[in-house]
């Protein structure tokens, strides 16, 4: 049974920091792409970053140079590192698995992935 479960959002003023956490279990992170995706308020969901299992990262835009996305495989964990944090990045963060070893590039609005975790809240004022 696949679980992922996210971690580590929370409130912080523009400019802050925060990083968040996936714990997967049921599977190997190491094994597939991961990605982090986000919801706004009244807004559609958007990918933000993802990451094939070699390792190969790619990020939105509006996100490059200051997230960074990362696996510990010794923890089953998919992390994202957000620094420089502004107002358009609050939003109920949410990973995500696809079963493929690669991630093909950013996935728009996560249709190719099919495990999906509960998400965390970031607000950032």
């Amino acid at each position: 049974h696949v679980q992922l479960v996210e971690s580590g959002g929370g409130s912080v003023q523009a400019g802050g920091s925060l990083r968040l956490s996936c714990v997967a279990s049921g599977y190997a992170v190491r094994s597939d792409c991961m990605g982090w995706f986000r919801q706004a308020p009244g807004k559609e969901r958007e990918g933000v970053a993802s990451i094939d299992n070699d390792g190969t990262t790619t990020y939105a835009d509006s996100v490059k140079g200051r997230f960074t996305i990362s696996k510990d495989d010794a923890k089953n964990t998919l992390h994202l590192q957000m620094n420089s944090l502004k107002p358009d990045d609050t939003g109920i963060y949410y990973c995500a698995r696809r079963r493929s070893t690669f991630c093909y590039g950013l996935s728009i609005t996560g249709i190719d992935f099919g495990d999906w975790g509960q998400g965390t809240q970031v607000t950032v004022s």
